[in-house]
This record gives structure tokens, C-alpha cells and sequence, in this order.
């Protein structure tokens, strides 16, 4: 069973076309930017400052402001043009533009062996804010306008594979899933339903059914999306051997390597200790409140697992009274929350109560970026319902991480393992660096923060679509 030529060839075409589109606001944006820089540089600084750089010059100060924009925008996820929202995609950008202009200013001052005003990169970072905000606006109705989103089919398996359709249910710019498919239906009744839609989402499938689909699909170029197995983020990862003439890759299975663990040490000792010495007023300030509010102590302190299951101490900014939990049952804690003192609400809605993990990180309990350290009895918990849960465990917990930055509040134990598995088999420093920058973006994002509240309401959605798949098999 194929398709004919022409739907083979238009998911491709569409892809293709997506990324050039891409590329092509991305070259245009970054070139506009630096101009404004070269233009804001030019006028806004004293000749005398810069001799060197007035000819030639110009074009390597354009040049490397040019290179430095491009990768911080490359990890920021700036280029996610027709992938991220308007908000996200300009908070994206904009993080990006701060730290380029400040690692800018600081060049300019090298170049000039003098601490230049700021004022001429101030005007320059609120012009270039700006326009990278109307390049947002331009390139979001580009997509809109010209990449109508897919029509898709859902293959599942089990009744937890449904809760995918939720969450993309909230892109509707991007997916619209209009068919939802049992994989106990027979392959070939799946495969004839798949030929009249845009693309496929596979999960939660027995290995042997979605291989056959896999196979189906591949042939007649229909793009597949497939939510990955823990097994298959393992494997992902996989080494190549070329010593036969059979394929042979090698999972290794043991976290990161020595030289990656020195590297990532080396990396945390740097980045806690520039923060504790960035910090520390605000962290004296926070105290000092805390301790006049009720003269209870300033840290929180709470036993956690990090690597190999060892225990450690994690500090907080106490937010709740003394003795909160003896009140009664822990829950997640919101804004209502009698427990919460004044200052706690105020460190909780900015953000600082988990600065004093510096310290931990410092210490080297934890990671600047890793899996975030959960609670003893969680922990024991989670392995119970997802025995894979311990694989989480082959680094050591982060202050940020994988899951931080790509899931929310309530991201189910299992999903936390595969995101926190996909950053433990691809970890490099500079992956660390791009969850760091990724970081700064989620803060500002509501999403991020996501309540059990919605996941209540999921349960309650996919009882209901169960239900409407239950009455139309029937009907059939």
C-alpha cells in the first residue's frame, strides 16, 4: 500500500521549505541586528576610543558581535521561528540580546583599555529588543499565514498514551489530532486510516506493531511522530562499531564519564561561586527578613538523593512557618497556602527561594544542571510505579535540568525519566550551557508552573474521549 507521488513528496517539501524559511529570517535578523549595533557603535562612541576599528576593522566588530548572536540565539532556541509561541520565542531573543550586548560592552572595553559609558549599548540593546520583537511579530504571521498546521492520527496503546493529545491539543498552530486509532486494530485497518492524514503520532505501542507502522510510514514518506520508550533514549545514545560488516552499537550504561564529571565540577565550582559572589546582598537582604519576620531559621533544609542514591541536606529560603508539614498533609504549595509566610510569598513569586543551592552546588552535593533532586520518600515511591526511576540517579541532581525546562509542575515520574534520561545520554557542557540560557527563558513563562489542578482536569478529558472511542467502535 503507497501513496502516490505527489502526497509522498508534500511532507517533505513542506519540512524543507520550513527550514530554509527559517534560515532564511534567522541570516536576516542576525544581519539587521549587527548593523544596528555597527551604526549604534559608530555614533555613539568617541573615534579616538577605536582608531583601528574605523576601516577594516568595523567588519570584524560586526563580525564577531555577528558569531556571538548567533550562538546564544542557537541556544536560546531564538530560531524556533513557527515553533515557539510569540512570547516564548521573544523572551528567547531578548535573553539572548542581554547577554551578547553585555558580553559586547565588556569587548569594547578591553579594545579600548578603558571602562567606555554604557550608555550607547543601553540605546543599542532597547533598539535591537525592538526589532528583534517586530522580526518575532513578522516571522510569526510568515507561518501563520503560509504552514497551515497537521491533520493527524493517532496511534495509541494504552489509555496513559492519551494524555499526549492534550498537550498538543494546546498547539492547535502546530497539530490538529482528528483520528484516534487503537493499536489493537488490525495493522492493516491502521495503515489504510493513516494514508488520509498529514502525519502520525505513535504511543505507548507493543515493539512488533510499531515496527510494521515505522516501516509503513517510512515507505510512503509520512512523517511520524513517536513518543520514544525509556529504551529507545538509551539507545539513541548509542556508540557505532565499524570494526564488521554487521552494524554494531555499544550502550554503555554508566552516566557520564571521569573526564566529563571533572569537566562538569570544574564548571559548577566556577558558576556557583560567580553566583554566591553576584548574589550575596540579595541573599543577606532575604535573611535578614526572614529572621525579623518570626525569628524561626533563615534555611530550609530537607534530606534528597542525588547520584548513587546518596543523601544530602538541600537548602531553601524557608518560605513556611516553622513545623509547616506537621499542619498536615504535604501538598503542592499555591499562593493560598496558610503555611506561607509574608517573605515566603514574595522569594516564592521572584523566584530566589533555591538560591541558597549555590551552596549545595558549591559543596558539590548537586550539579548546576542535572536531574532535579527528589525527596527520599519519592523517590521510593516513583521506583515502586516505575522501577527505571533509579536511572536518574547516574548523575547528580541539578538546580535546573532537562525536565525543568521541557516539562512542568506536574510532568508524571515516567515522562521525567525519559527527558532526564535524553539529557544524561547526550550530555556536554555545552548542553549545560544551553539549559542554563533555556532556564532564564522559563521563568518568565506560566507554563512552566503548571499545577496538578490541569492534570486533574486531563484525567477527567481522557475519560470522556475513552468513552467517545468506546460509542464509535461500537456504532462501527
Amino acid at each position: 500500500m503507497q501513496l502516490d507521488s505527489t502526497k509522498q513528496n508534500k511532507g517533505t517539501r513542506k519540512d524543507i521549505s520550513k527550514s530554509m524559511m527559517r534560515a532564511i529570517f534567522g541570516f536576516v535578523e542576525i544581519a539587521i541586528l549587527s548593523i544596528t549595533y555597527y551604526v549604534g557603535w559608530r555614533h555613539g562612541y568617541a573615534s579616538a576610543l577605536f582608531p583601528d576599528y574605523l576601516v577594516r576593522g568595523k567588519y570584524v566588530l560586526m563580525g564577531v558581535y555577528a558569531l556571538v548572536l548567533w550562538v546564544l540565539f542557537h541556544n536560546t532556541e531564538g530560531f524556533m521561528y513557527g515553533n515557539l509561541r510569540k512570547f516564548e520565542l521573544s523572551l528567547a531573543q531578548w535573553i539572548a540580546l542581554f547577554v551578547a550586548n553585555i558580553i559586547t560592552y565588556f569587548q569594547l572595553c578591553l579594545i579600548a583599555n578603558a571602562m567606555v559609558t554604557p550608555v550607547p549599548m543601553a540605546i543599542i540593546t532597547a533598539v535591537n529588543l525592538l526589532l528583534a520583537f517586530l522580526m518575532v511579530c513578522l516571522s510569526s504571521a510568515v507561518f501563520h499565514k503560509f504552514y497551515q498546521p497537521h491533520n493527524m492520527i493517532m496511534v495509541f496503546g494504552t489509555e496513559n498514551a492519551l494524555s499526549i493529545k492534550f498537550k498538543m491539543d494546546t498547539r492547535q498552530d502546530k497539530y490538529r489530532i482528528k483520528k484516534l486509532i487503537s493499536a489493537k486494530e488490525d495493522i492493516d485497518t491502521i495503515c489504510k486510516e493513516i494514508l488520509n492524514y498529514d502525519a502520525v503520532i505513535l504511543n505507548d505501542i507493543r515493539a512488533e506493531v510499531r515496527n510494521d507502522i515505522l516501516k509503513f510510514c517510512y515507505e510512503n514518506s509520512c512523517p511520524v511522530y513517536a513518543v520514544p520508550k525509556i529504551s529507545d533514549v538509551i539507545i539513541r545514545s548509542a556508540e557505532d562499531i565499524q570494526l564488521f560488516d554487521t552494524p554494531i552499537i555499544l550502550i554503555r550504561g554508566t552516566g557520564l564519564s571521569r573526564a566529563q564529571r571533572f569537566v562538569k565540577r570544574i564548571f559548577d565550582i566556577f558558576l556557583s561561586g560567580l553566583g554566591l559572589l553576584l548574589t550575596w546582598p540579595i541573599l543577606l537582604i532575604i535573611a535578614i527578613a526572614i529572621k525579623l519576620e518570626d525569628g524561626g531559621p533563615v534555611f530550609y533544609r530537607q534530606r534528597r538523593a542525588t547520584r548513587n542514591y546518596q543523601e544530602f541536606d538541600i537548602l531553601k529560603f524557608r518560605s513556611m512557618i516553622v513545623n509547616a508539614e506537621k499542619m498536615g498533609e504535604v501538598i503542592p504549595a499555591t499562593g493560598k497556602d496558610p503555611r506561607i509566610t509574608k517573605v515566603g510569598r514574595v522569594i516564592r513569586a521572584i523566584r530566589v527561594d533555591e538560591l541558597p543551592q549555590l551552596i549545595n552546588i558549591l559543596k558539590g552535593d548537586m550539579s548546576v544542571v542535572g536531574p532535579r533532586p527528589e525527596r527520599l520518600e519519592h523517590v521510593r515511591k516513583y521506583a515502586e510505579d516505575v522501577p527505571e526511576f533509579g536511572y536518574r540517579l547516574k548523575v547528580k541532581g541539578g538546580l535546573t535540568g532537562y525536565a525543568q525546562v521541557y516539562g512542568k509542575y506536574n510532568t508524571s515520574p515516567y515522562d521525567k525519566i525519559r527527558l532526564d534520561l535524553m539529557y544524561i545520554q547526550h550530555y556536554s557542557i555545552w548542553l549545560d550551557i544551553k539549559i542554563i540560557l533555556i532556564t532564564l527563558r522559563i521563568l518568565f513563562q506560566k507554563e512552566s508552573t503548571e499545577g496538578f489542578d490541569v492534570a486533574e482536569e486531563n484525567e477527567r478529558r481522557k475519560e470522556e474521549l475513552l468513552k467517545e472511542i468506546h460509542h464509535e467502535n461500537e456504532e462501527e
